[in-house]
């Protein structure tokens, strides 16, 4: 839609508002002669405006209701909002049994991509790990907004991302997930939609919850303990609730080197992609092969030649040099190559060094939450209150073994700790120093990262309702501070140019081994034997891998001031006209500061005696460590916005139904950016067919950078790219950037409802068809996407990165974020209920179906940079977006106990849209449309059982078992050697179990 197309039905929407409202008056004599009063249902379609497991026929008696619903500030009479929502109540979150509600909420169809974890567990300087947070629609969860109680929440890191494990989750009482755009409503984020977390404020009583688990592999075992406790004084006027809870969730380790699952998982058989060089697949042959039981031929466990007349040699037990086996019959050219492999994997062979199973694959997770609201009734129309939220996460995790040298090491042939006999093949063959790669296998210890996340929020704020121009009215003010702490510790990590140092040494001239640089000798240098499996000594330990590690520690802070007011300002003939409208200042901060060793020496990250100063070490830069160079920053922004929102019933006929009109929009002005306007337009017809109800939305939403894109230091991660036939060890440096714009988002949805009709009481069902596209999307391209483009000529790329240094360590690939790229995603979700109760069967309780499915049609992605084209992202199951996602369950409830069957389902798709699947007579492979032999990725279905047991008036046992069939994940290879794996689709636990008592008093 053109803009002033788009204007001109804005204008006239408020127009035909305008109108409706000026002969309200005389609408309202003609509704009273004319009409009948009709009111809706209550239960779920009366609170979210999509269907769920419905109350019992005989329950659904018609009343007055006044609800606000989460994707819409109208709280009026009878009110249907026309964007789709689906609810998770108190007791669908039970029956979920999850140590942490974050794993109930993702399994939702609409929900792709969120993170848990089970992800990032290979990453030092994510800034997610250990994060749970909401991804809607595969957009992220930095275009998901996740609020509690209608309230923002302080970012759990520098994107602005909110940790859903930090709310009181035994006080949820119901969750809303808006699946559409809803920035006209709530301002920035809301481009996937919304997760409202809505809490129980009039609480009475105690609860308590205690929980217990583990896998089948008795790893990962996990204790919860809940208890929350509420109350009202002085005549029913304060109203006291207070939450705590302890959970652990041990994790399951890293079970080290080689091709081994842990703990008996045998699913694990390293997979990974072969991919032969673009110039050679001109022979009808395909660039990519998937497989399993890859190697790297560019190190071993204890050490491996790597180039020269002595590749191919290897080292074991105290040195001893033996002939590698490379598997795929490979056979070592001296010239780095292997005939039979791809480099840099050959398949089978010794598999002792690999790291691709190296690290945890579920983070060991501690929780302590705790949570109060204190509310006091000045009298029965107006309330203020007091909230105040602390929640502490704790994380750790080994993201992998050792520390690989990918033949990037140069070991002199004088090296006292080489055997004699390599020595003398030195001198044989006229060389004097050769190409090494080792996994470093021989560290004492694995490297292991201890992020720690602590959040601080208080909320002051007052509801009430007051009367003007003889109309009720609602307000909701409230002012918010809530700060985040984030700590992360890096222990057992390797500085690199210690490394380099202490691997090369000499013999002194009194027989001693000593390093041979005098430099590094006079400041603290031991040597290091990397030649084979020998001890590590402790002071070469000390001083490659001092005490010490990487050291980050970010502080922010959101600051917020909110009114909100919402009533019915007319009566026309067709119903109240409701008007919400409302401002919000909001104020964000952050400052992060690492070590000096990673960030360099500055004035806030000086030499101290826990970071000496080192002559070795970069000063300028930093870049120091192996991973984890955490560098310094800081940023504010503020921003300043309002709204308005409409709600005009354009239509009430006993024929013809109901209808109306809702319609929203919000100016918001950014310290950094500027202003951006957000709108929604959608419509809603209750049809006089029984049951039957139409909606449409369409909306502009607005997503602005976030603090990390427009401040983020740099951040280094040692990365991998392809380049020139090789495998390039790089620093890939991130940065932030100050110029950037918010992203812009038309969001279209469309959907049928059908409520209980009388022919088919307690059954509900809707499908809703969306349509989302975001322009000026903030992205960067990945390092091996620059490396590509510089290869084919874009001289700009070229220009941020380095790829031929002669230094290895010195290479790198900068990575900045853009407004460059475009995102555009097509589906429809699928939702039905039934309810029925079986006594007329002669059978207790009842019976509940309910199922949710999402289709996603097209999930294109265009970087926006020529050279490259749009990608599709549906289907392809190394992403976040598979064609299919469902959940259903099927739930029978007594009195005395209750039985729960859930499935959840993932189509099977490919690894990449993009791929040409082919095995002979293969086109020529291209950066674009690489070739590939098999394009195949398996989906998954779960099944888990899930039952309740009330041991008396106040206390129920329950158990849960998720993934009964102990289904393991889908290989998911990628171009280097990880665990294969991808969480954010696929259960990688197993079967898991856990038992608990839930009491209520």
């Amino acid at each position: 839609m053109t803009t002033p197309t788009r204007n001109t039905i804005m204008r006239l929407a408020v127009a035909s508002a305008c109108s409706w409202i000026a002969l309200s008056a005389q609408a309202q004599a003609q509704a009273e002669a004319t009409a009948q009063t009709q009111t809706p249902p209550a239960g779920a379609e009366a609170q979210s405006g999509a269907p769920q497991a419905p109350a019992a026929p005989e329950a659904a008696a018609p009343v007055q209701n006044v609800v606000t619903v989460s994707g819409s500030r109208i709280a009026a009479r009878g009110f249907t909002q026309p964007t789709p929502t689906t609810t998770l109540g108190a007791d669908d979150l039970a029956k979920g049994a999850q140590p942490n509600i974050f794993n109930s909420i993702a399994e939702l169809p609409a929900l792709q991509g969120s993170t848990g974890r089970t992800t990032s567990t290979n990453s030092t300087s994510s800034g997610v790990q250990g994060l749970s947070s909401l991804s809607l629609r595969g957009l992220g969860a930095i275009r998901t907004l996740t609020l509690l109680d209608g309230q923002r929440v302080v970012g759990a890191n520098v994107t602005g991302v909110t940790d859903v494990s930090q709310f009181p989750q035994l006080l949820i009482k119901r969750v809303d997930v808006v699946t559409g755009g809803a920035s006209a409503s709530y301002g920035s984020d809301a481009i996937g939609g919304v997760v409202n977390f809505i809490t129980d404020k009039r609480f009475q009583g105690f609860k308590a919850n205690v929980m217990g688990g583990q896998t089948t592999y008795h790893d990962d075992k996990t204790g919860t303990l809940q208890a929350a406790w509420g109350d009202s004084f002085m005549d029913d006027r304060l109203h006291v609730q207070v939450s705590g809870e302890y959970g652990r969730q041990k994790g399951i380790d890293s079970p080290g080197f080689g091709e081994v699952g842990p703990n008996g998982r045998t699913w694990y058989q390293n997979p990974a992609f072969q991919v032969r060089p673009l110039s050679q697949t001109n022979d009808g042959k395909p660039q990519y092969y998937s497989v399993l039981h890859a190697q790297q031929y560019q190190y071993a466990k204890y050490g491996l030649i790597t180039n020269g007349p002595l590749q191919g040699t290897a080292f074991g037990a105290n040195g001893q040099p033996y002939q590698f086996n490379y598997g795929s019959n490979g056979v070592p050219t001296g010239t780095g190559a292997v005939t039979g492999c791809i480099n840099p994997l050959c398949i089978g062979g010794d598999l002792s060094g690999s790291v691709g199973a190296g690290t945890n694959l579920a983070m060991d997770l501690t929780r302590q939450v705790a949570y109060t609201r204190v509310g006091f009734d000045i009298n029965p129309d107006h309330e203020i209150y007091m909230t105040a939220n602390f929640g502490k996460v704790k994380s750790a995790f080994s993201p992998n073994p050792g520390a690989a040298k990918n033949a990037n090491l140069t070991i002199q042939c004088s090296n006292p700790y080489l055997p004699a006999s390599i020595a003398a093949a030195c001198a044989a063959n006229n060389i004097t120093s050769f190409q090494y790669g080792t996994a470093n296998a021989i560290f004492p210890e694995n490297i292991n990262v201890h992020p720690t996340r602590q959040m601080e929020r208080v909320v002051v704020g007052g509801t009430g309702k007051f009367q003007l121009l003889g109309k009720e009215w609602s307000y909701d003010a409230y002012a918010e501070h809530g700060a985040n702490k984030t700590d992360i510790i890096v222990n057992d990590m390797t500085l690199n140019a210690r490394y380099n140092a202490a691997i090369d040494a000499v013999r002194a001239a009194d027989g001693t081994i000593v390093c041979r640089n005098p430099v590094a000798a006079g400041s603290g240098c031991k040597p290091l034997n990397i030649i084979g499996n020998n001890p590590v000594d402790a002071a070469a330990w000390s001083y490659i891998a001092p005490e010490n590690g990487p050291r980050q520690h970010t502080r922010q802070t959101q600051d917020v001031a909110s009114v909100n007011f919402s009533g019915e300002a007319f009566e026309s003939w067709a119903g109240p006209i409701a008007v919400a409208t409302g401002a919000e200042y909001r104020r964000e901060h952050y400052k992060v500061t690492g070590d000096p060793y990673g960030n360099g020496i500055f004035p806030d990250s000086q030499n101290t005696a826990e970071y000496p100063a080192d002559p070795l070490l970069n000063t300028t830069v930093g870049n120091n460590w192996y991973a984890g160079n955490y560098h310094n920053a800081s940023g504010t922004y503020n921003v300043k916005e309002a709204y308005v929102e409409l709600n005009v019933p354009v239509l009430k006929s006993a024929t013809w139904g109901e209808a109306n009109v809702n319609m929203a929009d919000r100016h918001t002005k950014y310290s950094t950016s500027g202003h951006v306007e957000s709108w929604k337009l959608g419509a809603s017809w209750k049809t006089g067919i029984d049951g039957l109800r139409l909606r449409a939305v369409t909306s502009k939403d607005v997503r602005a950078p976030n603090l990390s894109e427009l401040y983020a230091a740099q951040v280094v991660v040692n990365n991998v790219v392809a380049y020139q036939g090789n495998t390039i060890g790089i620093q890939q440096r991130t940065v932030g950037n100050t110029r950037l714009r918010p992203e812009i988002a038309r969001n279209n949805t469309a959907g049928i409802v059908l409520t209980q009709p009388s022919w088919a009481p307690g059954f509900s069902a809707s499908i809703d068809y969306f349509d989302i596209k975001v322009d000026g999307v903030i992205s960067a391209l990945t390092a091996q996407q620059e490396v590509d483009l510089c290869v084919a000529g874009n001289q700009e790329i070229c220009g941020a990165m380095v790829l031929n240094s002669p230094v290895a360590s010195n290479n790198y690939v900068t990575v900045q974020a853009f407004n460059l790229a475009s995102l555009r995603t097509k589906g429809y979700d699928l939702e039905g209920a039934y309810r029925m109760n079986l006594k007329d069967w002669g059978v207790p309780g009842r019976l509940t179906f309910r199922a949710l499915v999402t289709r996603n049609i097209s999930f294109l992605t265009d970087p926006g940079v020529v050279g490259t084209i749009p990608s599709e992202g549906a289907g392809a199951n190394l992403g976040a977006t598979p064609k299919w996602k469902g959940l259903a369950s099927q739930s029978w409830d007594t009195d005395k106990y209750s039985l729960t069957l859930t499935e959840r389902w993932i189509s099977k798709g490919v690894y990449s849209n993009e791929y040409i699947e082919c095995q002979t007579n293969c086109p020529v492979s291209t950066t674009i449309h690489p070739t590939i032999f098999d394009n195949k990725m398996k989906g998954a279905f779960y099944v888990d059982l899930g039952g309740s047991y009330k041991l008396g008036d106040k206390t129920t046992a329950y158990f849960k078992i998720d993934n009964i069939g102990n289904v393991d994940p889908a290989p998911a290879p990628q171009t280097n050697l990880s665990f294969g794996i991808n969480p954010q689709l696929y259960d990688v636990l197993g079967r898991v179990y856990r038992v608990g008592v839930r009491y209520n008093f």
